[in-house]
């Protein structure tokens, strides 16, 4: 389960291009005056389609043009089962559209002239390595930013689940082996949370304080935090929101200060306005330059081929520095970014710079494709004046593998006549991993309990066969219904070794006895 990966992106440059326009800023579908306007009208209808088709309870919504707000709204309620309802400055877990909020913040410092995009992550941490040692020393903050490090998908994810913090997770990262250094594109949170750790320490600071002082307080987002503790102390504060059996129920609250810059933020459609306007215009606010050009420019320039096309005829998906970067059917440039949650939120935006327009949608619910659908139907009404498809439906379909519980024995029936576990004693005892840190491993009652990480999380284990036993990991990567495989190795005497299924991805789920 790959949450935060799932980022749909859209972009394009300057107002309607005149004739003597570059052919790359031109569209052969012209917007006719009034078209924005009508879109802009037709979201109540659309977000209430939405939410009668999903059951979402809440969704807020803000579109800019112009410069401006044209629409701030909130839908719903902020809690099912509670009367609260969502405003304008209701605050949500923003998830991965972190990645572009943050990528402003390094653009601030870059125009500032601290640093560079290209400046090497190794000079500011001299303790950060990958597993090649001459990839180390060459790995940019723009690397990471633009997932092209080398490191495997979802790098660290599964030490964020165990508790570790993140400069543990950051010094474990040199154990993951690597794809090839800058022609490969993987999705990682602790890879370009470990661009922005560097980056705040050029600064003299830690990155939720640099992401206040650079950009939340200049922009007046006044309700916009890097840090879980300032959300949580919102009391206009939207509850996430799980599916079970089609009923949408809070309950489990995500934590995501480990990974803050690629994931952490909270902020309202208020607030992510008056972002998209400095984004739109190309780094001003109110006419005075907050960043750069240049700098946010590098930004929302393909880095890499995020979405490879399937056949010639399809287009291309690329990534920027934290940006989706794409091209709609219409011919116009876009930019945006998806954030999700499988504990509950999901979150999308959508920038038209050709027509000066943006989009976002802010929900609080498990991610369905419901944010991606009001943002796509919007953009089509902008640029074409029609929705050209039933787009939650399309998102729907995208989403729903998501949620498919992993592990080979999920869903599997356990064996009849399993061979007998032998004595449990055998099985208690320290195992060692470099990655993962020890495990623990003890009789409890009938069966087996397994200890993990620094908050000493447990996990039962279901005898399956034989020295072979199963757990559910739980967490923010493991669907319902997700079951992982513990399988012992060794004498029968004394286990020696165990592997764990569930955090054997990168093929370093292995533990030994110590």
């Amino acid at each position: 389960m790959r949450w935060a990966a799932f980022a749909i992106g859209f972009l394009a440059t300057a107002a309607a291009a005149p004739d003597d326009a570059p052919p790359t800023r031109a569209s052969a579908v012209p917007i006719p005056p009034g078209q924005i306007e009508a879109a802009v009208g037709a979201l109540d209808g659309i977000v209430a389609d939405v939410m009668q088709r999903t059951g979402i309870p809440g969704i807020a919504v803000a579109v800019v043009h112009d410069g401006k707000p044209v629409l701030l709204k909130g839908y719903g309620l902020r809690e099912a089962g509670k009367p609260e309802t969502v405003d304008p400055d209701t605050v949500f877990q923003l998830a991965s559209v972190s990645k572009s909020v943050g990528a402003t913040v390094v653009a601030h410092e870059v125009s500032d002239g601290k640093l560079a995009w290209d400046t090497p992550v190794a000079t500011i941490l001299p303790w950060f390595a990958l597993a090649d040692p001459a990839v180390t020393p060459m790995l940019t903050l723009a690397d990471l930013y633009a997932h092209r490090s080398g490191l495997p998908d979802h790098a660290g994810d599964d030490l964020e689940d165990l508790g570790y913090d993140r400069r543990a997770i950051m010094e474990r990262l040199r154990l993951l082996p690597l794809n090839p250094f800058r022609i490969s594109y993987a999705y990682t949170n602790f890879g370009l949370t470990s661009a922005a750790e560097a980056v705040a320490t050029a600064a003299g600071t830690d990155w939720a304080t640099l992401s206040e002082t650079a950009l939340y307080r200049p922009l007046g987002m006044t309700r916009t935090s890097s840090r879980f503790a300032d959300y949580l102390g919102q009391p206009d504060r939207a509850v996430p929101h799980m599916r079970t059996n089609g009923e949408w129920k809070s309950g489990v609250q995500r934590q995501p200060d480990a990974q803050s810059p690629a994931g952490g933020v909270s902020s309202t459609a208020r607030d992510m306005a008056a972002w998209m306007a400095m984004v739109l215009a190309n780094g001003a606010v109110d006419g005075k330059e907050q960043i750069a050009p240049a700098a946010l420019d590098a930004a929302l320039r393909p880095q890499a081929v995020n979405g490879p096309p399937a056949t010639p005829a399809d287009r291309t998906g690329f990534y920027g520095l934290g940006f989706n970067v794409g091209v709609s059917s219409s011919g116009r440039v876009t930019f945006g970014h998806s954030g999700a949650f499988y504990l509950g939120g999901a979150t999308n935006f959508l920038l038209i710079p050709s027509a000066d327009v943006g989009i976002t949608v802010l929900t609080n619910a498990q991610p369905i494709g419901a944010a991606e659908a009001i943002t796509a139907t919007f953009g089509d009404l902008v640029q074409l004046g029609h929705p050209t498809r039933d787009w939650l439906a399309a998102f729907e379909a995208r989403f729903a593998p998501l949620f498919d519980p992993m592990g080979h024995l999920a869903g599997a029936t356990p064996p009849a006549d399993p061979a007998p576990a032998g004595d449990l004693g055998a099985y208690a005892g320290t195992y060692d991993n470099p990655f993962f840190g020890p495990i623990q491993v003890a009789v409890q009652g009938d069966g087996l309990i397994l200890t993990a990480g620094p908050e000493l999380r447990s996990y039962p284990l279901a005898h399956w066969s034989g020295a072979s036993f199963t757990m559910t990991p739980g967490g923010e990567n493991a669907p319902a219904g997700t079951v992982s495989e513990v399988r012992f190795t060794g004498p029968a005497a004394k286990r020696t070794a165990v592997t764990v299924e569930f955090w054997d991805e990168n093929g370093l789920g292995s533990f030994t006895r110590r």
